[in-house]
């Protein structure tokens, strides 16, 4: 297929932009908690990287133009995602800060950079392994934490983001982020390093790393330390799913 010109990515980022206000305007999100039953997802993909890539920055270029909460009104940019297009691990942390609202990525800022060196620790490589968006895509003013009617209002977005990857394994990084997905509000630490089943995909909750900029304590036990452990288990599941022989 040949490529999409600047043209086409702007009109099907409009269509893509109308559908998604709709679909926040009458509350199409829809948060079944863990163990939905639904289709195994992720073994079946053909889409190309090229293919993936448009899709993602079709998706960009509509989310940009997104007035469907009080958040359009402040921000400076939509931080939409991050990442390999066609990864199967996605990490979904809370909301964009400062530097991310500046920059247009997210998990650019201290928190950022906690995360790649904990991944890296982990053996993940986070251009290559995987894809990095959040629950909501504008910044809160003072960075505040989302309320729940604008992670309702930026719930299809994410939406689209998780019919376009299509990820088998997905990461929810803090309180903000199990809330926004699963509907979860009992904090993380109960869920923390418990894999969970939803909608056919593997979620891992684990420390946003916000937290453990707080709690920088390493040894045994320390939420540094189980971080890493999470991020590990992570790589292995990832491993298997790309194995001859997985399922």
């Amino acid at each position: 297929m040949p490529p999409r010109s600047q043209r086409q990515l702007r009109g099907d980022a409009a269509a893509i932009a109308g559908a998604a206000q709709e679909g926040a305007a009458h509350g199409s999100a829809d948060p079944a908690g863990p163990d939905t039953a639904s289709p195994a997802t992720g073994a079946g993909r053909t889409t190309s990287g090229s293919d993936a890539g448009d899709s993602l920055r079709i998706l960009a270029l509509a989310c940009a133009d997104c007035q469907a909460c009080p958040l359009a009104e402040s921000r400076r940019q939509v931080v939409v995602g991050r990442g390999h297009p066609q990864a199967r691990l996605l990490l979904v942390g809370e909301a964009p800060g400062a530097e991310e609202d500046a920059s247009g990525r997210p998990f650019v800022g201290r928190s950022g950079q906690l995360l790649d060196r904990l991944l890296a620790e982990a053996g993940l490589d986070r251009e290559r392994d995987l894809y990095i968006a959040n629950i909501v895509k504008c910044r809160p003013p003072q960075n505040r934490r989302p309320t729940a009617a604008e992670m309702a209002a930026c719930r299809p977005w994410l939406d689209r983001q998780l019919a376009l990857l299509d990820p088998p394994l997905i990461l929810l990084a803090g309180a903000t982020a199990l809330a926004g997905l699963l509907g979860i509000r009992s904090g993380i630490s109960r869920l923390r390093g418990q894999w969970q089943t939803w909608q056919g995909r593997q979620l891992l909750p684990l420390f946003h790393p916000a937290y453990l900029l707080r709690n920088p304590r390493r040894g045994p036990g320390q939420p540094i330390d189980l971080t890493v452990g999470d991020l590990i288990a992570a790589r292995e599941r990832l491993q298997a799913l790309t194995r001859p022989d997985a399922g």
